[in-house]
């Protein structure tokens, strides 16, 4: 397969017409990568919570490019030109609102929050607005909204089957891509990398882990693959 695309936790290779096969490292990343290690078995988590999530999404109406699971660390994916923008959907204030803002950790946002960063390291990936977007020829102001509409019901489903397993779903970080039709499709993965959660006493499972040297980031990972495996 031809390699297309590295980035900072996955392999995108071709693999056919009109997919690609993605495939799941071991690195780990913080701080705009200011923070880097290799931690044995994370690619091989973060698939599996992937595939479990994908399969969820797509069963109750969200268009994502998940075909399959291919093995332990690669997935089966449609291929599609991503779209350069960061959707962070925030339930909780946690990580940069609270900086940011001043608010509170732990303050339930009522409703929640949708922000929007620029996909692009050498710039830090700033934050946009609609008007930005527009102006940048990122998205169109209704594939805007329809994007937005997507990452908000993803956010009520996601809420819904973390809430099956005790958990609280924070923020995440959701990236989308256009087929070579038109047709705006999830992409990326769902997993303990670009998901904040925390259960009722409110210990994180995630990569804060990493991030702030707070636990251990395999038992975090494994504990979410667990309960997410026990309750399908």
């Amino acid at each position: 397969m031809e390699q297309i695309y590295e980035g900072k936790a996955k392999l995108v290779f071709a693999s056919g017409e009109g997919e690609v096969t993605i495939r799941f490292k071991d690195d780990a990343t913080a701080g705009n990568g200011l923070k880097k290690a290799s931690i044995g078995g994370k690619g091989i988590l973060n698939n599996r919570m992937t595939t479990i999530l994908f399969e969820y999404l797509e069963g109750n109406g969200v268009p994502t490019h998940f075909i399959e699971q291919v093995d332990e660390r690669d997935l089966r994916c449609t291929r599609t030109t991503v779209i350069p923008l960061e959707v962070i959907v925030r339930n909780i204030a946690a990580g940069s609102l609270v900086k940011r803002l001043g608010i509170e950790r732990g303050t339930v946002l009522d409703p929640p929050t949708v922000e929007y960063s620029y996909k692009n390291d050498a710039l830090g990936d700033p934050l946009l607005n609609d008007d930005h977007i527009v102006a940048l020829g990122i998205a169109s102001k209704d594939e805007l909204a329809h994007i937005r509409k997507q990452a908000l019901l993803v956010n009520e489903l996601l809420l819904l089957r973390f809430a099956t397993i005790g958990m609280k779903l924070v923020d995440f970080k959701l990236e989308f891509g256009k087929t070579k039709e038109g047709t705006i499709l999830l992409v990326d993965e769902i997993s303990g990398d670009n998901c904040r959660l925390w259960n009722k006493e409110g210990t994180s499972f995630d990569k804060d882990r990493f991030r702030e040297d707070s636990g251990d980031l395999i038992e975090g990972y494994n504990t979410i693959l667990r309960l997410l495996e026990e309750s399908i």
